[in-house]
């Protein structure tokens, strides 16, 4: 039961931080023209480079904090301003980061900054010091993988949902998402004992 809620706990902010849906826009416009070999090669090259930049950040993040001296309650606190500032630029502007059209589209933006970017990058930092790893790469591992069916269904879901449907569920997440970002900085001023647990 311990490892189910783990799993729970750390699937969902990531979940919600990679934000699948949200990116079908932008990979319906930047695969169009595109031949379905191009465009399944395409969210492959996306899906790879975004594991691989999320599992160096994974790995690698606590090591990089640790030669910063940067304290869990610091990073906390400043983590969870990142991803409400980037949830309130999404529930305001429609996107997480500006996208632009180029020949790396696969690699810059879909991999990354859309799908594994800020938001995806802090989760992952601050949900390392408090659930084993291998669950937090279960979870992302998942995530990756569900973000790749969805990639190659997206065709598909804006047919069916409609963009305004597709907005619509984006939105909902991006709240959830700040309500994340709420929960990461009271946890950082827990951690740095300016803000007393309730009893």
């Amino acid at each position: 039961m311990q490892i189910w809620q783990s799993f729970v706990l750390t699937f969902l902010p990531l979940l919600i931080a990679i934000d699948a849906l949200g990116n079908i826009p932008f990979i319906v416009s930047l695969s169009e023209g595109m031949s379905l070999h191009e465009r399944r090669r395409m969210i492959n090259v996306a899906t790879v480079t975004a594991a691989i930049v999320g599992l160096a950040f994974l790995f690698f993040g606590q090591f990089i904090l640790k030669v910063l001296n940067i304290t869990p309650g610091s990073f906390a606190i400043a983590g969870g301003i990142i991803l409400l500032v980037l949830s309130i630029r999404y529930m305001t502007t429609g996107h997480f980061v500006e996208a632009i059209k180029e020949e790396m589209a696969a690699v810059v933006p879909i991999g990354t900054p859309l799908t594994v970017g800020p938001a995806t990058i802090t989760t992952l930092l601050l949900l390392t010091p408090i659930y084993p790893l291998y669950i937090i790469l279960i979870s992302f591992a998942v995530n990756i993988a569900l973000n790749w069916v969805i990639f190659m269904l997206s065709s598909h879901i804006v047919n069916f949902m409609g963009q305004g449907g597709v907005k619509g569920i984006s939105k909902v997440f991006s709240l959830l998402l700040a309500a994340i970002a709420v929960s990461m900085i009271l946890r950082g001023l827990v951690l740095l004992d300016i803000l007393k647990t309730a009893s």
